[in-house]
């Protein structure tokens, strides 16, 4: 990705941001989008115990235990977040989805979840004009549904093809998951969880792996040596999906070469 020197009021203009984001991140907030559609910004870590730097979120998918035909994934995220669908696939919400793909030279075949890989350097971030797209510091991807303007910049930007347009009205919404039309979302690494668990979370799609029998899915912090996803990703490696494009996404496969 090239670079350009910032003029001092894009620098202006990027630090404002930057502590917007960061007082939006630390407060509990509600706003009404439209009648009869509140939406609350999720915040299950206690204001005293602050998101950590010292950790990065991520995921390990083993594409060889990744069951073609199989959607438990999806269905466990849809079930958490209650991402309903209303039959119209081109516009019903994806945080995650499954993907076929073939080597044509070979004619190897595998499926694989795709979701929001997390990137470090996130594109959809770059490209946000309200802030609404951030990163916190532990590398979880976010959309503050406050904030967005449902421009879809973000949905253009991202290579992977990982983000939804809320385009119905939403009911019976989760108190850890807003939503709202008009607005963008993506996959969250299921982050009430990882705020009140830790290490110890298990987002829902690979606890719906797990109980599916496949355990394609780890999840852990990809900056402590000793969690099971390094000492995974030490012993077999693992492969960043558009690696060429350099964001550095906190999600990894296997099987995927």
């Amino acid at each position: 990705m090239s670079s350009k020197i910032k003029t001092p009021l894009e620098e202006t203009v990027d630090s404002a941001r930057r502590g917007f984001i960061q007082k939006t991140a630390a407060v509990t907030a509600a706003v009404t989008l439209a009648p009869g559609v509140i939406l609350h910004q999720a915040q299950a870590k206690p204001a005293d115990e602050p998101v950590s730097s010292a950790q990065r979120w991520g995921m390990l998918i083993d594409a060889n235990k990744c069951a073609e035909g199989c959607t438990a994934c999806v269905d466990g995220c849809n079930k958490e977040h209650n991402l309903e669908g209303h039959g119209r696939p081109e516009t019903d919400a994806q945080w995650i989805r499954k993907v076929s793909v073939k080597n044509r030279s070979t004619g190897y075949s595998f499926t694989l979840p795709m979701m929001c890989q997390h990137c470090e350097t996130a594109p959809c971030v770059d490209v946000c004009p309200t802030g609404a797209s951030f990163k916190r510091v532990d590398g979880i991807v976010l959309v503050d549904k406050h904030i967005c303007i449902g421009c879809r910049y973000c949905m253009m930007a991202c290579p992977y093809k990982a983000r939804s347009f809320i385009h119905e009205d939403t009911d019976d919404q989760m108190p850890y998951a807003p939503r709202g039309k008009g607005t963008v979302e993506s996959c969250t690494l299921c982050v009430h969880r990882v705020d009140k668990d830790g290490e110890d979370a298990v987002p829902a799609c690979a606890e719906a792996c797990i109980n599916d029998g496949h355990e394609a899915i780890v999840f852990g912090d990809l900056k402590n040596p000793n969690s099971r996803i390094s000492k995974s990703l030490k012993k077999y490696g693992g492969t960043q999906i558009r690696a060429d494009l350099g964001l550095n996404p906190g999600v990894r496969y296997w099987g995927v070469s």
